[in-house]
């Protein structure tokens, strides 16, 4: 068993304290298909990143605010199946008077109507796609989380399940938990992780008190 210590966590949220796979693939799948692309091709290029991102990538001459706002209304009205993922619901408990928030790509709206529907705390301070210029895998997302929770970007541990968010991560100078929830362990390492476990039920919290935040990896890869 690993044992970290910390000042704070930051969680993305899809794959790591929601699962909204089954919505996301439904919403995307639709849009990539009226729009002549690959839905395969877009979801694995999609996981992690903003939407902004994707569709100036697919849409380059198109109105991407437009097509975003579109995206994301879409995905706000199909939240059908949007779960907590393993384990999440008891970490955050147990986090209960710690530092932590959600870093996560999606608009702040969203993000909160994913965590109601999963029936999971709205995060205190949340850092969402709204509130960056660049978004992950650029540093700023995970920057700005540390910064509210007024913490060093080394005193914080970030929960991510993508690749492009491990690297957000790690380029803000976090030690960055990687979650085979997506994608595999070699694709997390290959990114940067400094450790790999299944899920948030590998996490537990040994104590937190003023400052200081005690974790455990349990079957973690290192």
């Amino acid at each position: 068993m690993i044992h970290i210590e910390c000042k704070a966590v930051l969680f993305d949220l899809d794959g790591v304290l929601i699962d909204s796979t089954a919505a996301i693939e439904r919403v995307w799948t639709r849009w990539a298909t009226v729009r002549g692309f690959d839905p395969a091709k877009l979801l694995a290029a999609a996981h992690g990143r903003p939407s902004m991102a994707i569709v100036q990538e697919y849409l380059p001459d198109a109105d991407h605010e437009k097509e975003t706002l579109e995206a994301e209304r879409s995905e706000m009205e199909d939240l059908e199946g949007v779960v907590a993922c393993d384990g999440a619901r008891e970490l955050l408990a147990a986090l209960n008077g710690a530092l932590w928030t959600v870093v996560t790509s999606c608009s702040k709206e969203l993000a909160e109507a994913k965590l109601s529907a999963a029936g999971m705390p709205i995060a205190p301070l949340m850092v969402t796609y709204s509130d960056v210029k660049h978004g992950k895998p650029h540093p700023e997302p995970y920057l700005k989380g540390a910064a509210r929770l007024k913490s060093l970007p080394s005193d914080c541990v970030v929960l991510e399940d993508a690749p492009a968010g491990v690297q957000s991560g790690k380029a803000a100078g976090c030690r960055v938990l990687g979650l085979r929830t997506w994608c595999s362990g070699e694709e997390l390492k290959e990114a940067g992780a400094d450790w790999i476990v299944d899920s948030c039920a590998s996490v537990g919290v040994v104590a937190h008190s003023g400052q200081v935040l005690r974790l455990t990896l349990d079957a973690a890869i290192k």
